[in-house]
């Protein structure tokens, strides 16, 4: 994982810019910044683990990227402990899994690949082994990740038939570029109707401009719009699906995603209009979403936008949690990398032997 692009993903012959969002070089994690693309194309620069997980706390990186900020800022640790004793090089790469796994408390991708390479370097009995171990165990969790999103993206496809008019919210990363390259494979097209994502603009700044590299038709709406896009008789078109990524999904059924998914979900409910919430395995450790920590994120972010003061002077109060809860009830189905489930059925996510369509 040296200074090679965590992943590249092509549609045809396009590429999209964030598909190369986190590179590893001589003693750097290089983070593309979301935050400024695609008006200024900037990397932040992290020499620790713990810096990287102050870029993943500050948005510099979202969606997937905070697995490959993780997964690239353990194999930094890990080259950075290679001169050190054993114990002492365990307990480092122990402290940066804990600065790296705590940077997002709903987002579990940190936590995944913290899991994966502290799991790995275990039973080590050298420096030089759990430097090795650790340096595997994270180009497998890239490897491993890429297969699973390709597997959601294929069972996402199945759902979506040719031409059909798409709505999705925020920003669902490596899943879009799966999602695409897979719809390409089987000889079909999409329109894509994005909303624009406030207050970071994810789906206006990410979502929107890297569907365009790929060549999809897109319609970009404001947040405000999306109930009007969804109902019948819309000057927009019949839109066929509500398709979004899933930051978490408990047992219960229940979808974690960025603020806004839930007002979409009921809307497309009334409307009957399916929701697809995608994710490429439900969290067993969260029984209901009550098990589910929800960011609240500073209240700037509310009265500004992108750093520009939006709000009237007079107003100093505001609210922001980062994510909604979307009960099972506003959910059609959820796509997993082992096909698609009713979510009152989620569970059966892991009894692969019964496959999707549960």
């Amino acid at each position: 994982m040296d200074a090679e692009a965590i992943v590249t993903t092509r549609a045809g012959d396009a590429i999209a810019t964030l598909d190369d969002s986190v590179r590893l070089t001589a003693g750097t994690v290089e983070i593309l910044d979301r935050r400024v693309f695609p008006e200024r194309v900037e990397w932040v620069s992290a020499h620790s683990a713990e810096e990287v997980a102050d870029a993943i706390r500050d948005m510099v990186t979202q969606s997937s990227g905070p697995f490959y900020a993780a997964h690239a800022g353990l194999t930094l640790t890990a080259h950075q402990v290679a001169g050190l004793p054993l114990d002492a090089a365990r307990e480092r790469m122990r402290q940066a899994g804990v600065a790296l796994g705590e940077a997002r408390p709903t987002n579990a991708h940190p936590r995944e690949a913290v899991d994966r390479v502290l799991t790995a370097i275990a039973p080590a009995t050298s420096t030089a082994e759990l430097v090795e171990a650790a340096v595997s165990a994270g180009e497998a969790g890239l490897r491993h990740y890429a297969d699973l999103s390709d597997a959601l993206a294929r069972a996402t496809v199945a759902l979506l038939p040719d031409g059909a008019r798409i709505m999705t919210h925020c920003w669902m990363d490596a899943y879009l570029f799966a999602i695409v390259r897979a719809a390409d494979q089987a000889g079909r097209g999409y329109d894509w109707v994005v909303t624009e994502t406030r207050p970071y603009l994810q789906g206006a700044r990410l979502t929107a401009h890297s569907l365009r590299e790929l060549g999809q038709r897109v319609t970009l709406i404001t947040d405000g719009m999306g109930a009007a896009a969804l109902s019948p008789g819309s000057t927009i078109g019949r839109i066929d699906a509500l398709v979004t990524a899933a930051d978490r999904v408990s047992l219960d059924g229940a979808v974690i995603n960025k603020v806004g998914t839930l007002g979409l979900a009921i809307a497309a409910s009334t409307f009957e209009v399916p929701y697809y919430a995608l994710v490429q395995e439900p969290d067993a450790s969260a029984q209901s979403a009550a098990d589910i920590v929800v960011e609240q994120r500073r209240t700037d972010d509310v009265l500004e936008t992108l750093g520009v003061r939006t709000a009237s002077p007079l107003v100093s109060e505001a609210w922001y949690p980062a994510f909604d809860v979307t009960p099972a009830r506003f959910v059609t189905r959820i796509v997993t990398s082992r096909g698609d489930f009713a979510p009152e059925r989620i569970r059966d996510y892991f009894a692969p032997a019964q496959g999707g369509r549960a």
